[in-house]
């Protein structure tokens, strides 16, 4: 994180007012309160145990993934009971870093609902400084044990850096710069579709490795409280399986 964002976070009134803003315990306003005095609104937030280790999480996030791709979703955590708890707090058990592709919705390939998850998403899982303050955040500030770089097949940041890289185009100034991140990935000891699979799982494991170099993660990672995984999702069979 930037010197000058972290000096501004440390400071306590604006520590307090992001901390605040950002977990959503803000207070709304009454104009915005749905429901307030109602029977909805006073009913106790469904009873569901919560993974509060990066090992519940994953566990987790496979049951549920294989809900989804056995068409069995529960859809949990978008009860009227739940919402409404949810407007004084949020307290997300894993952190996902994923593409921005329409077909990879972390909460729908996880089977999971509000609250329960934190996602940031960008084109090839790029890095730049907004996406690492936002994972930062859910690390730091809201303590969450799990943070997973999700990939997936087919991924067209991905395909577009490879043929630009071989056929030496120049592709529009901000794709360029998703470019840029991802070719170092490159798996050049493969070709045609197969550099592009294989480049898929070489950019998972290269932001997986600049995650685990960053400071403040690594600080986490050291003490036990973190755990960082790189992961894979299969347009074809729906699966998300590990990527090492």
């Amino acid at each position: 994180m930037p010197a000058d964002i972290r000096a501004d976070a440390t400071t306590p009134a604006r520590r307090s007012l992001l901390r605040a803003a950002l977990t959503g315990t803000a207070v709304l306003g009454a104009g915005l309160t749905v429901g307030a005095g109602s029977a909805v609104a006073a009913a106790p937030a469904a009873a569901r145990k919560r993974p509060t280790t990066a090992e519940e999480a994953l566990r987790e996030l496979s049951a549920g993934n294989r809900r989804w791709r056995t068409f069995r979703e529960k859809h949990p955590d978008e009860s009227p009971a739940v919402r409404q708890a949810l407007t004084t707090g949020q307290h997300p058990f894993a952190l996902l870093l994923g593409c921005i592709d329409s077909r990879v919705p972390p909460e729908l390939v996880f089977d999971q609902g509000l609250g329960d998850l934190m996602t940031v998403r960008s084109a090839g899982q790029v890095l730049d400084e907004a996406v690492l303050g936002s994972l930062a955040y859910g690390v730091l500030e809201l303590g969450i044990p799990l943070l997973m770089v999700l990939g997936h097949q087919s991924c067209g940041a991905v395909k577009a850096t490879v043929e630009a890289d071989e056929s030496g185009a120049r592709l529009p100034r901000h794709i360029q710069y998703l470019a840029d991140q991802i070719s170092p990935a490159i798996d050049r000891t493969e070709e045609g579709d197969a550099r592009v699979d294989a480049t898929i799982d070489a950019n998972i494991r290269l932001v997986h490795s600049r995650l685990a170099a960053d400071p403040d993660l690594a600080a986490k990672v050291d003490s036990g409280a973190l755990k960082i995984v790189g992961a894979r999702y299969e347009l074809s069979t729906q699966l998300v399986h590990g990527v090492s």
